[in-house]
Formats: C-alpha cells, sequence, structure tokens
C-alpha cells in the first residue's frame, strides 16, 4: 500500500491488491494467533458486508452497534458496517458492569453477549468469539443470528457498489481524521497495537498503520497484560512478529 487510502473502500481494495501480506496478526486468550493476510481479511468483510445488506438492508441511515471486545472479529464487524455506508457505534464487553451501548435508535447489534440486548427491538447478531467456533456457544434469544453459522453461507465477493465517503463512526476514532480513514503515520512496518484499551482507540491506530501501509499485530487486553508482566516473553513476541514499532 503506497498511500494512504482515503475511504474504507479503497483501504479494502489494497488489501485484495497485496494478497499474500499479513494485514493483522491476532493474540487472543489462552494463546490464539490468527494471521490475517489482506485477501482473507477482505474475504471476511465481503461475506460480512453480504450477511448486513441481505438480511438487514444495511445502509446510509442504518444504525449498527458493534459491541464485541478488542480482536480481530471486531475489526471485521466495523470495516464490515462502515463498508455498507451505515452508522457504527461501539459497545465494550472487556469493561465490567459497562452498558452494552448506546441503545437509542439501534438497527442492527451485533454482539458477543446477546443475553444484555433481550430489551431491545434491533435485530440480534450473535458472534462467537472463538477463531474456530461453528456456532455461538450459549442461548439465543429469539430472532437472533448466529454469526458463525450464517456468515459463511455468504458470497466472497459484494453485491452491490461501493458507498462513497467513511461513516463519522469511523473518522472520527483516535487515530483518524476527517478526510481519511487513518493518519498513515505508523509507516510500512509492523506495529504492535496493544489491546489493553477502549475498542474505539485500538481500532483507530489499527487504521491508521494500515493507511500509513503497515501491519497489525493486535493482542487482547489479557494477552497485553500477561505480555507487560513477562518482558521475555514480550521480547520474543516481538522478535517473532518482526515488529518495528510497539
Amino acid at each position: 500500500m503506497s498511500t494512504a487510502p482515503g475511504t474504507v473502500t479503497a483501504l479494502l481494495d489494497d488489501f485484495v491488491a497485496t494478497a499474500g501480506r499479513p494485514a493483522l496478526t491476532w493474540y487472543g486468550d489462552d494463546g490464539e494467533r490468527i494471521e490475517l493476510s489482506g485477501a482473507v481479511l477482505g474475504n471476511w468483510v465481503a461475506k460480512t458486508v453480504n450477511l448486513l445488506v441481505e438480511e438487514f438492508d444495511a445502509g446510509p441511515g442504518t444504525h449498527v452497534v458493534v459491541d464485541l471486545p478488542v480482536g480481530w472479529r471486531q475489526t471485521v464487524w466495523a470495516l464490515s458496517a462502515a463498508r455498507c455506508g451505515a452508522t457504527v457505534t461501539f459497545g465494550d464487553p472487556a469493561v465490567p458492569g459497562s452498558p452494552a451501548a448506546p441503545t437509542d435508535g439501534a438497527d442492527v447489534v451485533v454482539t458477543s453477549r446477546p443475553g444484555t440486548w433481550t430489551a431491545t427491538t434491533a435485530d440480534l447478531v450473535a458472534v462467537a468469539l472463538p477463531a474456530l467456533a461453528r456456532r455461538f456457544d450459549g442461548e439465543l434469544p429469539p430472532g437472533a443470528i448466529d454469526a458463525a453459522a450464517a456468515v459463511m453461507t455468504y458470497g466472497d465477493v459484494i453485491g452491490f457498489d461501493p458507498v462513497a465517503g467513511n461513516p463519522p463512526a469511523l473518522t472520527a476514532l483516535p487515530g483518524a481524521t476527517s478526510g481519511a480513514v487513518g493518519t498513515g503515520e505508523a509507516g510500512s512496518g509492523r506495529t504492535l497495537v496493544r489491546g489493553d484499551r477502549g475498542v474505539a482507540t485500538v481500532l483507530g491506530e489499527t487504521l491508521g498503520t494500515w493507511a500509513g501501509g503497515g501491519s497489525v499485530v493486535l493482542t487482547s487486553a489479557a494477552t497485553t497484560r500477561e505480555l507487560s508482566a513477562d518482558p521475555a516473553r514480550f521480547e520474543r513476541l516481538l522478535a517473532t512478529e518482526q515488529v518495528t514499532r510497539s
């Protein structure tokens, strides 16, 4: 990616063009490591966009709440809602006792904790967080869609014309500007993005790194704390992933 893309659509198009290059390496809880190339990330977004559009008619004027903790799934769903042209707001399940997210006007709620949304009139999508999950492990409220089962049934190519511009919820993220997805200040190397902060801050830093041509190594909140307490393990991760910015 030689220039900073100006929209979510341009950013995703650049990802697909750099098919073999890692875009996101995720270190989750319990030793989970997932690496997504640009093409694979773009594929996940395409499927998720098609689900949002075909199931919920998502687009400009739709309010999508992404109530997921920091992670690769949160990133995919946020990008997908933005790619539809929807307005995106965020919940933060990693914060104990935090509200799911602002509920006024929500049309679609994408969440890892559907039991906290039983009073909403919005459409619910339940997301299982483990990478290999084939279904949501828990009780689903009536009418909720199980994302693990549903996403894979949708096409790999987005079936509608690109939406111009960026939703305000993404352009206002820390590390992003009103004219582009990100500032591009992170450079073209591998950047460690620490997941022990708010989801908006982490997502903004991720987008800023990508817009500058960089690759992201993202650690969950728990993994970030473990690395902070174990300097030797931290240094091994930096060396293994060839991190240039931490």
